[in-house]
């Protein structure tokens, strides 16, 4: 994903218009023609402006929540998140400070891959050496397959269209401790049930912070 707006800039129409009817019926209507058809009206033209329909509006908002429950249920801190587009992506999750490990043209998966290949052991050779980087690339597989498993939980399909970079960053991560095409397949679906194990207990987590985006 490459940077782009930090997630309190995209949160204040869609907040209350999607909260619900409990929700809208706190907003009083004043002079200037705001309260529930208003905050309607405004996110309508929200979502017209990004060329977004509100079905892809709640995919997006599911699909970057399940990355933001999976990294801080696996103890990795993060700077923010929006489900506003941005160049190259339609939603984004970044850690502390802006600085994200595999942000488009700054550090993608195939440059860490890069980097790092020529470290790695072969099979058979020690692998106590590079055991972090063994443990980093479980853990990033994991929340690159949260957003989907997110998805299939609260909307029951399993569209790996809205996640075509997350397959794509995932299998690059794997080729480092993957050595054939059928451990990375093996690899990726072992991660993207990983992924549905950690965020099940937590749908109801998902569904609110995918509100809040």
């Amino acid at each position: 994903m490459s940077e782009g707006t930090p997630a309190e800039d995209g949160n204040e129409q869609p907040a209350t218009s999607v909260g619900g009817p409990g929700a809208a019926a706190q907003v009083e209507v004043g002079d200037n023609g705001s309260g529930p058809d208003g905050e309607t009206d405004e996110y309508g033209e929200l979502l017209a402006a990004l060329g977004r329909t509100f079905d892809q509006d709640c995919r997006i908002a599911i699909h970057e929540s399940g990355h933001i429950i999976a990294a801080r249920l696996l103890g990795n801190p993060l700077g923010g998140a929006t489900a506003d587009p941005g160049p190259g992506y339609e939603g984004r999750v970044w850690g502390e400070r802006h600085v994200e490990a595999f942000a488009e043209g700054g550090g993608d998966a195939s440059d860490v891959r890069e980097t790092l290949a020529s470290v790695m052991p072969g099979p058979g050779e020690d692998r106590s050496s590079v055991a972090d980087v063994f443990a980093s690339v479980y853990g990033h597989c994991i929340e690159l397959a949260a957003g989907r498993a997110a998805e299939h939980m609260l909307l029951g399909d399993d569209d790996k269209r809205s996640a075509l970079d997350d397959l794509r960053q995932a299998r690059e991560l794997a080729l480092l401790i993957c050595k054939s095409e059928g451990a990375v397949e093996s690899f990726i679906a072992h991660c993207d049930i990983a992924a549905r194990d950690l965020l099940m207990p937590y749908g109801d987590v998902v569904m609110t912070l995918s509100i809040v985006l």
